[in-house]
């Protein structure tokens, strides 16, 4: 009965162009959000900055010291993460398995699915290598052809941001005027 329904409100040719659009939207805001939450230009060290004196990380700033607080931005930036990425996925799904969907729109979900997969092991594998690097904390974020990546550090060096713009750079292919390194 409820497939039914469904069916019969996706029937018409409108119907299935708005929902399309809603949901291609809806991922696109959803990527977009997810981006601009974590995207700081204020502390960033964009490719070729050197200037090192403007560097300083929230504690420096306010005078507090570590806490756990630092410890929860991390674990609260990953999981906001995650979480945008599933409910962007569930909408993809949507429209992919939708028997009535055109196969262009049912191709362009399957597209961005394998696109957000990649995303997610690349994100992953960078958190990785920069963790290797001595960093006690990492979180990446890749949105469309930009990468922020977080680390825990009091300050980042010029050595320190270059090895992270190699493993973004050698792990994406993003080019380094599109990373942004920030220290928390």
């Amino acid at each position: 009965m409820k497939n039914e329904k469904i069916k019969k409100f996706f029937s018409s040719k409108a119907v299935r162009s708005t929902a399309l659009v809603v949901a291609v939207i809806l991922v696109g805001l959803a990527v977009y959000l997810n981006y601009r939450w974590f995207y700081d230009p204020i502390e960033s060290l964009n490719y070729g900055d050197n200037n090192m004196e403007n560097n300083y990380s929230d504690s420096e700033q306010t005078g507090a010291g570590t806490t756990d607080g630092e410890n929860n931005y991390f674990t609260a930036t990953a999981l906001s993460r995650e979480q945008s990425r599933d409910e962007a996925i569930d909408v993809l799904k949507l429209v992919a398995e939708d028997a009535e969907a055109s196969q262009e729109a049912k191709a362009a979900a399957a597209a961005q699915i394998s696109k957000i997969a990649v995303d997610i092991q690349n994100e992953a594998n960078i958190e990785t290598l920069v963790k290797a690097k001595g960093f006690e904390e990492c979180v990446a974020i890749i949105a469309d052809d930009a990468v922020s990546v977080i680390v825990k550090a009091e300050s980042l060096q010029a050595n320190e941001a270059a090895q992270i713009l190699a493993i973004v750079y050698e792990t994406t292919g993003v080019d380094p005027a599109n990373i942004s390194i920030i220290n928390k």
